[in-house]
């Protein structure tokens, strides 16, 4: 009976994909979804469901199955996305849903892969977008206050939501309908800020809820971070942890809408990431304290391409240390490892969906949790303990619990995973620089190494150079100003000197300029004076240097940038940028105030009005020569390359450059900075798994750059020639930048003889999982690839990491050679870790495997 148990969850989640794809195909069977205490309801079965977000339009169409198809192999059973309002409506009225934005399109991928959908509406996303995903011409409607009980915002709120709803129905990606949409959410985290708008919140709360629920989709709804989230939307979770976190009705079921897998990157920032020890700690225990349903935020975070990030000063990388990268690429262990975990917490399911854990204390921070009905049962051991390992008795066993983990085990016996002991392999990921080759006859690369004599340049310049400038007493804000339409707006004034004004010191005058934020260049008669900028702590900026005038009319001319739209807070949409003053002269005897003299303004670059990034566009304005500006601010540079064969992704290492924008083939990758350095302190060369993550514990390249590589997707590449336009506002030398393709280096593994058995054997008798014991799986990341070396193989007492293993003083000569009669030549191996294959070199000592292999 007890292996008939642990079937079933195999079983039920076979059927349950092949039941959904037939749905998809047939297009007419509905599934009802409901919900109780225990968990969401499908077709009247209570379900364990585990989640990832993956939002389209930050990765590709062409790449959404393989990143789908990725998840699914992780063990997940829904994709959870936002919808980004400001992409899909860019001017009131006119809706966008092509390419990126087909949002029907990536819903019937999921579908395809035989997935479940959960449709984050929002339409507010935060999600370190633009604006929080609001579109910007929505802050121009005459009354409108965002995220309140104010009728201009619920009309477009409703208007929107309510277009999104009829487009998914239309297209009959409802469960409702036979589509793969469970559950949908409106509004989001708004239970975080909504003290600040007082009774007109909560009235706006709870408008948003009966506007939800009349658009009748068949689906559940919920509202994430909302203790108050009223009957029927279920309030959900966000956070590294929510095992503590309680519905706020004892008829709603434990939901976690967001574990965040890692965190965001800023420009200035270092690099943060979460151990994996952890997070699968987290899962366990949020299944363990009774939840059915959790989502990694992110599972796969993709590119914030064109000038989607927000913040500001939100990085263009969003790879969030999520389980499949940046790329598209498994990440290893973080993927493999809690593939392990859902396979376990699924093994539980039969128990998990039948009744409500009981709990016992094992001891101080240890904890057991059990399901039990009838003959099925399953249990969770917890050590929450931050620092000490634990041996506990539970049902007459002894069980070992390293510290901060969790011991799953189905049949409330045997242990088939513990949290911080990882089975599954480790990858280390390379970035491969590619060799320069000749300039074809005409000029073109036929590599994409970039070298000196192929770039085409043109000059930006200073100042005013449109006719549809402003002019205006005083200094305007600048997202009042743009509506972003661009990042740039030029201030520029002129002063008249005599040489007798009092703010001079002889030909000098000390100019300051106050903004906003988030970059500033200073321009005197034409010349750069100067720049600052601000930080992602704070964005304000004060200027201040000596310049030096000349007699007669000086003109001065600031250029303010932003670096993505704030996005999150509340009244997050109110917070402005550019130049609001003081912009004062002062000298020794006097000052002169410019803040309220007249100022003329230009929204954008002259050569984005020229589309100079759009090779399609031919321009005079683009200059060929042997020798071209570098190291100047203010320039645009174009040049030809040819990709690199293969299907390997692909990025550009901007070294060298300062700071701008990068067009491929017309298609803008994103803002690259190069320049901006992560803090020097910080960083810790290994992180402790154990204790309680925050967004700071783990973090990674201080004193370095915040982000060198810029991914360029595969489709925005065409066979041959292709067009690569840069604009760089600091200055740089675009000779010094590279092409690179990520690939896989090493494949590796470690474990121990006390390690649990790898957990695919489960599946087999209990008398043969226990024979078997635990074992090293190693597989090459690509079809096709087998495994050519071994570098590094020793059963004993290795230390070190992938890449770095090295002998302990135990060490067993046979190891080498038994890791390559077992795994040389093949796509994948599994090597018992026992004495029984490789001697035993110490007694009285837990052993382990260490293994780092190539895969060609």
């Amino acid at each position: 009976m007890a292996a008939t148990a642990r079937l079933l969850p195999a079983f039920a989640a076979a059927a349950a994909a092949l039941l959904l794809l037939l749905c998809l195909a047939g297009g007419a069977r509905a599934t009802n979804v409901t919900y109780d205490h225990r968990a969401l309801v499908i077709d009247g079965v209570r379900r364990v469901l585990v989640s990832g977000s993956i939002h389209y339009p930050r990765s590709t169409p062409d790449m959404w199955p393989g990143i789908i198809q990725k998840a699914k192999d992780g063990g997940l059973d829904v994709i959870e996305t936002y919808v980004f309002w400001d992409i899909h409506e860019p001017v009131r009225g006119q809706y966008d849903f092509e390419g990126r934005k087909d949002l029907a399109a990536f819903v019937k991928t999921v579908a395809d892969a035989g997935l479940y959908v959960h449709l984050r509406i929002g339409p507010y996303v935060c999600a370190e977008w633009n604006y929080g995903g609001f579109p910007l011409w929505l802050h121009f409607i005459p009354g409108i206050k965002f995220r309140t009980d104010n009728e201009p915002f619920k009309a477009e709120m409703q208007r929107f939501t309510a277009k999104v709803v009829d487009t998914m129905k239309g297209a009959g990606l409802y469960a409702s309908q036979g589509g793969p949409i469970i559950l949908s959410q409106i509004e989001n985290e708004y239970g975080n800020i909504d003290s600040a708008y007082g009774a007109p919140g909560k009235a706006y709360m709870r408008w948003a809820a009966g506007m939800a629920v009349s658009l009748d989709t068949g689906v559940p709804w919920v509202m994430c971070q909302q203790t108050d989230a009223p009957d029927p939307l279920i309030n959900t979770c966000n956070g590294f942890y929510c095992d503590q976190f309680t519905p706020n009705s004892a008829a709603k079921p434990k939901m976690w809408t967001e574990n965040w897998s890692g965190w965001f990157l800023s420009f200035g920032g270092a690099v943060p990431y979460r151990p994996v020890e952890d997070l699968a700690f987290a899962v366990a225990r949020f299944y363990q304290r009774g939840g059915t349903f959790q989502n990694y935020y992110m599972y796969h975070g993709g590119t914030n391409l064109d000038r989607s990030s927000g913040g500001p000063f939100i990085a263009t990388s969003y790879d969030y240390d999520a389980p499949i990268d940046e790329y598209g690429l498994v990440r290893e262990p973080k993927w493999g490892h809690l593939r392990d975990v859902h396979k376990a917490i699924k093994l539980c399911e039969p128990a998990l969906i039948v009744t409500d854990p009981s709990y016992t204390s094992l001891g101080p921070n240890a904890e057991a949790a059990v399901y039990k009905t009838g003959s099925v049962c399953a249990a969770f051991l917890a050590n929450i303990d931050g620092q000490s390992d634990k041996t506990v008795t539970f049902n007459g066993r002894m069980y070992r619990l390293p510290a901060w983990s969790v011991s799953i085990l189905p049949d409330c016996k045997n242990v088939v995973l513990n949290t911080a002991q990882i089975n599954s392999q480790v990858t280390s990921s390379e970035m491969r620089y590619l060799e320069s080759s000749n300039v074809a006859s005409d000029g073109s690369f036929i590599t994409p190494e970039l070298a000196v004599s192929g770039w085409s340049y043109a000059i930006e310049p200073v100042g005013i150079t449109k006719d549809n400038a402003l002019t205006k007493a005083g200094l305007m804000e600048q997202i009042n100003t743009t509506a972003d339409a661009s990042d740039f707006l030029w201030y520029s004034t002129s002063i008249t000197v005599k040489g007798d004004e009092p703010y001079l010191n002889g030909s000098q005058s000390n100019l300051v300029v106050n903004s906003l934020g988030h970059v500033l260049q200073v321009y005197i008669n034409g010349k750069i004076a100067g720049s600052a900028q601000g930080s992602a702590s704070s964005s304000l900026i004060s200027w201040q240097k000596p310049i030096e005038l000349v007699p007669g009319k000086n003109k001065i001319d600031l250029l303010s940038a932003t670096v993505g739209l704030s996005n999150y807070g509340a009244f997050f949409d109110l917070v402005g940028a550019g130049i609001t003053g003081p912009v004062k002269l002062s000298g020794t005897n006097g000052a002169l105030d410019l803040s309220s003299a007249e100022w003329t303004y230009q929204i954008g670059l002259r050569g984005e009005d020229l589309h100079l990034y759009d090779p399609s566009e031919a321009s005079p304005e683009w200059v060929s020569a042997n020798a071209y500006p570098i190291n100047q601010p203010l320039i645009w540079y174009k040049t030809k390359f040819t990709p690199p064969a293969g299907d390997d992704p692909v990025a550009i290492d901007f070294t060298g450059m300062g700071k701008g924008e990068a067009w491929v083939n017309g298609q803008s990758i994103g803002r690259y900075w190069p320049t901006n350095l992560a803090p020097q302190s910080g960083c810790v060369n290994s992180c402790n798994y154990r204790g309680s993550y925050n967004s700071n514990k783990c973090l990674k390249k201080c004193g370095q750059p915040s982000q060198t590589l810029y991914h360029v997707p595969r489709s925005f590449l065409q066979p041959g020639s292709n067009d690569l336009v840069l604009f760089e506002q600091f200055g740089g030398d675009p000779s010094k930048i590279s092409f690179v393709i990520r690939q896989t280096g090493s494949v590796c593994a470690q474990v121990s003889e006390a390690h649990p058995a790898q957990i695919d054997s489960w599946n087999s008798s209990q008398q043969t999982m226990q024979r078997y014991g635990p074992a090293l799986r190693l597989e090459c990341p690509k079809d096709g690839q087998v495994i050519s070396s071994i570098k590094f193989a020793s059963f004993g007492t290795p230390s070190g990491t992938c890449g770095s293993y090295s002998h302990g003083e135990c060490s067993s000569t046979q190891a080498l050679s038994v890791v390559q009669e077992a795994c040389i030549g093949v796509s994948s191996c599994s090597v018992p870790v026992s004495s029984t294959y490789f001697g035993n070199p110490c007694t009285g000592v837990t052993k382990s495997l260490a293994v780092e292999a190539a895969c060609s």
